[in-house]
C-alpha cells in the first residue's frame, strides 16, 4: 500500500520570539514524530538564517515560508515587545493568514494569537493570550477568555508561554487519539510540581502589565500608524 504524505505541524519563527513558546510544543510534536510518521513538525520562517529570541540563544528555521505554504497545522509562538513590533512586518503576517486559509488547524501560543488577530482571523472569535496582553487582543476584533487554552473552529488558543505544552498535547489528542497523547506526555516527563503551587488567578490583576506594554506598543509600531491608533493607549 503507497503511504500517504505526512501531516506537516508548521511552527513559526521570528525575531525576538519567547523560545519556550515555540520549543515547548515543538518538543510535543517531535515526540509525536517518533511515534507515528503521520506528522512532521517543521519550523518555518522567513529565511533561514538564525534570528535572535528574547533570550540569549538564536534560532532558525528549517524552511522558508514559501517552502511550506499549506500546512496541516500552522502554530504560531508570542513573546513580548518584538513580537508586537512583528505585527507589522508584512510578509510574517501574510504568511500567517495565507497558511492558514487552509490549515486544518491553526494555533498560537501566548501572544502568537495578537499576529493571528493581525493577520484578521480572530474577528469575533474567542480566544486567548498572556494575562498580560488580553487588552490588545480585544482591540484587535477578539472576545479574550482567561482560560489556559481556548477553541473556537479550527482555531486554539493558549494563555501564556508554558500553557503551550498543555494545548500541544490537547491537539496531539485530537489528532490521534488520547492514549498516544499520554505516551507523549509520559515520555517528556510532563507532570508540573511548581515550588510554590498553582496560581490563584483570583488575586491576579491583568492589568498590572498595562504600562509595560503601552510602552512596547508605542516604539514598536512607531513605523506603523495605523496600527499604533489601533493598539495605543
Amino acid at each position: 500500500m503507497e503511504q500517504s504524505e505526512p501531516k506537516t505541524v508548521a511552527f513559526v519563527l521570528y525575531p525576538g520570539l519567547t523560545p519556550l513558546d515555540l520549543v515547548g510544543p515543538l518538543q510535543v510534536f517531535g515526540m509525536l514524530a517518533l511515534f507515528t510518521p503521520e506528522f512532521r513538525p517543521v519550523v518555518v520562517g522567513a529565511t533561514k538564517d538564525a534570528v535572535p529570541a528574547d533570550v540569549p540563544i538564536a534560532l532558525s528555521a528549517g524552511a522558508t515560508f514559501e517552502e511550506v505554504p499549506h500546512p496541516y497545522a500552522l502554530i504560531v509562538p508570542g513573546g513580548a515587545g518584538p513580537t508586537i513590533k512583528s505585527l507589522g512586518d508584512k510578509h510574517l503576517v501574510e504568511y500567517v493568514r495565507s497558511a492558514a486559509e487552509t490549515a486544518e488547524v491553526v494555533a498560537s501560543v501566548c501572544t502568537g494569537s495578537l499576529l493571528l488577530a493581525a493577520a484578521g482571523l480572530l474577528e469575533g472569535r474567542r480566544a486567548t493570550t498572556h494575562w498580560g496582553f488580553y487588552q490588545l487582543l480585544e482591540k484587535l476584533g477578539a472576545t479574550y477568555v482567561p482560560d489556559r487554552w481556548v477553541e473556537d473552529g479550527k482555531f486554539v488558543m493558549s494563555a501564556g508561554v508554558s500553557a503551550g505544552i498543555d494545548m500541544c498535547l490537547h491537539l496531539v489528542s485530537r489528532m490521534a487519539g488520547d492514549e498516544l497523547a499520554r505516551q507523549v506526555q509520559l515520555f517528556i516527563e510532563y507532570d508540573p510540581e511548581p515550588p510554590f503551587g498553582r496560581i490563584d488567578w483570583t488575586k491576579i490583576d491583568r492589568n498590572m502589565m498595562a504600562p509595560m506594554v503601552d510602552g512596547w506598543v508605542a516604539e514598536g509600531l512607531q513605523d506603523n500608524p495605523e496600527l499604533l491608533a489601533r493598539l495605543g493607549a
